[in-house]
């Protein structure tokens, strides 16, 4: 029996208070979260290219511990790249023999004479790792630019993330401004649910972008792992200066930019979609305001023909008030029966609209300040005698 199947019968059984069904639920969640944190030896799905660019071996099964022992790491450095782990934050690991690079749809492990990729098992981009690791051996074989082997898996890396992040920019860009277009010439329910999603997806976006250029930056704030990073001269056993690694802080620093404008674009985007919704939310109000103001009008209305139906059904009772032999009361009890309704309804619109009137000031403070001065400018009539 799983540990799910105990814990829902657990949970389902009759009599049990909920405080011990929390505690089972806590207790089921850090009995998984223990077991999923425990080392074991298991098989990682691998693809190796050597130091000519070929692919020596596609989708190969290595053991962790094999994988450990062979490239001098600690099993904790592969929980980084293990496709079967969620790493959400990329990070860029650099250790005396190799670099773990976990960024977006790339897990790496580049040395001076191989690359090492993790095949993310179970994950939509396969397409992304296809054309990556086709551009890393293209990159590879190409021994004229002058950079060394592992500068050239790294250069591949980052090409392929930030073609990654531009791609899912101009995507959520044109669907956003689509959706926009459509709400400048109509405001219903479904597009505005659909800007709430888009906005959650731009969020989303913004967030990651913003991780990958934290992992740029947090290399190019350690001079010494940038100095480290020189993997081929290690191997030559060259001496080095700790500052003498401006190949490499210009090869990080063109792609930190280049991310920076992504993350530039996507702040851009958030803030149009935010005025948007701003807009849109006001413009509701406003409809909603209106609304309000029809029923009020309608009350005011309403209470109007109330008090003219107030007066005709006073006279409507069969008491004697010595106007039935009069000629003229039926027409001048009408009279006074519709001024009466048409007072009354004047009365209370004018003071709806006085009510619906909105000022930084009272409108009463703003007649006295215009009755005290009316020749003088606007900036001017407030202004006491010790203003001046």
């Amino acid at each position: 029996m799983s540990w799910t199947t105990k814990f829902r019968w657990k949970a389902d059984m009759p009599g049990r208070p909920p405080d011990e069904q929390d505690e089972d639920a806590k207790s089921a969640i850090l009995e998984k979260a223990i077991k999923g944190r425990q080392q074991t030896d298991l098989m990682l799905r691998c693809t190796v290219l050597d130091a000519e660019g070929c692919v020596k071996t596609i989708s190969g099964q290595f053991k962790r511990s094999d994988l450990c022992a062979e490239h001098s790491l600690n099993p904790r450095d592969l929980r980084k790249i293990d496709s079967r782990i969620p790493n959400l934050v990329p990070t860029i690991l650099i250790r005396p023999s190799a670099i773990l690079v976990n960024i977006l749809h790339i897990r790496a492990l580049v040395k001076a004479d191989a690359v090492i990729l993790f095949d993310t098992i179970g994950s939509t981009d396969s397409r992304l790792h296809s054309v990556f690791l086709y551009h890393l051996e293209h990159n590879l074989k190409i021994k004229g630019l002058g950079l060394p082997y592992e500068f050239r898996a790294l250069e591949s890396v980052f090409l392929s993330v930030v073609g990654a992040l531009e791609a899912e920019m101009v995507f959520i860009r044109n669907l956003v401004g689509g959706l926009l277009a459509e709400l400048e010439d109509d405001i219903d329910h479904d597009r505005f649910k659909r800007l709430l999603h888009y906005s959650r997806r731009l969020t989303s976006f913004q967030n990651r972008a913003k991780l990958v250029q934290q992992a740029l930056e947090e290399v190019l704030e350690q001079d010494e792992d940038m100095n480290a990073m020189y993997l081929t001269e290690s191997l030559k056993n060259s001496s080095r200066t700790t500052s003498d690694h401006s190949e490499l802080e210009v090869l990080l620093e063109s792609f930190a930019k280049q991310v920076e404008e992504i993350v530039n674009e996507a702040e851009n985007t958030q803030s149009n979609v935010q005025s948007t919704q701003e807009i849109v939310e006001l413009l509701l109000d406003s409809n909603r305001n209106a609304l309000l103001a029809l029923d009020l009008k309608v009350s005011i209305a309403t209470m109007g023909i109330g008090v003219g139906t107030l007066i005709v059904g006073l006279f409507g009772m069969n008491l004697t008030s010595h106007l039935e032999e009069s000629s003229y009361a039926f027409v001048g009890m009408s009279a006074f029966a519709g001024l009466s309704t048409v007072i009354f309804a004047w009365a209370g619109m004018r003071r709806l609209a006085q009510i619906q009137k909105v000022g930084l000031t009272s409108g009463r403070h703003h007649k006295i300040m215009q009755k005290r001065r009316p020749w003088l400018p606007l900036s001017l009539r407030g202004r006491g005698g010790d203003e001046w």
